[in-house]
């Protein structure tokens, strides 16, 4: 004998139903559960009490929201979420919007440079409140003001030149100044500033005007120059690392001061390629530090970003700006800490 087949789950209860059960209209029904009763009958405000009991309805979040001008959804759109530096921001961003009753909605770019506005017109499309951006900031899809359907935003960590809006960020300039001068204090006098490519990354730009600012304010006794690491130019990349590696055998140390954790990355197999060591052969301190940092060679020396305070900082300037804050655009930036392992701790 075969079971038999399980009973079909009830269908959730509408307002409709609510309605037709207490045999009133759907303005009605939403009059009460606005908590507007004062516009209802004792008589008519009972009847739609007993159907919605009745009827177990509970009324959509997103409806309701929606009744008072408001989804409580917040749009999220990263760079790339297999950077950790995205996740990482997401998640200050989440808890920050989950304590003051939002949901975070995700766009992840992919690092694919034409799908900003893409981006923004769907989360738009859901009514998202506003918008928290960490994206590209260049290609032909770049966003500006007039994108944004009407919406505040917050960029986080990079600048758009069309859009002037509350803007968070590491202190670029400050926690250069604090990695160079801790090589400078360590003995270090030729410097190589590793960096993905400038073009139109404001948060890359600024790092290499500070690295720039630091080498001038200790010049004669310092050298430094800059490479742009493109990650299909090993040869390019392993060159100038042999580069440096023969100044610092003229007497001089000479150490690697790395953009972002892709760049300490690319560097890493370079070293290992080119049979060099950390701390000994070429100093080293990168921006971001990941949690293989302390196991790579005798451990890497990083610049640690705040990042999901930046996450946290982001989703409060916003939600200030949901709750009627005026005024003009806000610059928050949050400081860097230096972590010295060997890679650079050498006396």
């Amino acid at each position: 004998m075969s079971a038999a087949a399980p009973a079909p789950r009830p269908a959730r209860a509408t307002i409709a139903d609510v309605a037709k059960a207490a045999g009133v209209s759907k303005a009605t029904v939403s009059r009460f559960l606005n908590h507007r009763e004062r516009l209802l009958s004792p008589d008519i405000a009972a009847r739609v009490e007993a159907a919605v009991a009745k009827l177990a309805y509970t009324p959509s979040p997103m409806a309701q929201a929606l009744s008072h001008g408001r989804s409580r959804l917040i749009g999220l759109i990263v760079a790339d979420i297999t950077n950790p530096y995205s996740v990482a921001v997401l998640r200050g961003a989440e808890k920050a919007c989950q304590d003051a009753g939002y949901l975070v909605m995700l766009f992840n770019l992919g690092n694919d440079i034409d799908r900003e506005r893409e981006a923004i017109n769907a989360l738009a499309g859901y009514q998202v409140d506003g918008f928290i951006l960490n994206t590209l900031g260049r290609g032909a899809g770049l966003i500006d003001a007039d994108a944004l359907h009407g919406k505040p935003a917050v960029l986080v960590d990079r600048r758009h030149a069309g859009m002037h809006t509350d803007f968070v960020s590491l202190d670029n300039a400050a926690a250069m100044k604090s990695a160079c001068s801790h090589l400078v204090d360590g003995g270090y006098r030729e410097l190589l500033y590793i960096t993905e490519p400038l073009k139109g990354v404001s948060s890359r730009r600024e790092r290499t005007a500070a690295f720039g600012d630091c080498v001038t304010a200790h010049e004669p006794r310092v050298a430094g120059e800059v490479y742009e690491s493109t990650g299909d130019d090993g040869d390019g990349l392993d060159a100038a690392l042999r580069a440096l590696h023969k100044r610092a055998k003229r007497g001089k140390r000479a150490a690697v001061l790395a953009g972002n954790a892709v760049v300490t990355l690319r560097v890493a197999a370079a070293m290992a390629r080119l049979g060099l060591r950390f701390g000994e052969d070429i100093g080293f301190v990168g921006f971001d530090d990941p949690e293989w940092a302390p196991l790579i060679g005798p451990g890497l020396s990083a610049i640690a970003q705040p990042t999901e305070e930046i996450g946290r900082t982001a989703a409060i300037c916003l939600l200030e700006r949901l709750q009627g804050l005026e005024g003009p655009a806000r610059q928050l930036l949050l400081p860097g800490e230096l972590v010295v392992r060997g890679s650079s701790g050498g006396g």
